[in-house]
């Protein structure tokens, strides 16, 4: 079971999975020691070498051992900065409202039945 937890987004990264824009927003726990020095994504170049790059790499590889292709990614595999990533959550959450909300056709998105009750 998932929970929610409060972050601070420093970066995202345009992943390709089966054609498909899967946006991976990059964030750091607010009650992390190091959240009051990562601000952006450079910080965490700065801070934590290597670590941008294990990232993409580490989604770029996932889902091969079920025998699936590798993931590519947009933007020349660079992860966007803070304000790009705000945008990024901005706008989905937006196309989000609009499906739980009966704005926006669903298409292939299943939505569950908790949000088709949330409807209406």
């Amino acid at each position: 079971m998932g929970s929610i937890q409060r972050v601070k987004p420093l970066g995202v990264l345009a992943m390709i999975d089966s054609g498909e824009l899967d946006w991976k927003v990059l964030a750091i726990s607010l009650e992390d020691p190091l959240a009051s020095d990562l601000n952006d994504v450079a910080d965490i170049d700065k801070l934590l070498p290597h670590t941008i790059a294990g990232i993409r790499e580490w989604f770029r590889w996932y889902k091969t051992p079920d025998g699936k292709s590798l993931n590519t990614f947009g933007y020349d595999e660079v992860v966007q900065d803070a304000a790009f990533t705000r945008e990024v959550i901005l706008h989905t959450h937006q196309a989000w409202k609009g499906l739980v909300e009966g704005e926006r056709d669903p298409g292939k998105n299943w939505i569950g039945y908790y949000f088709h009750n949330y409807i209406g």
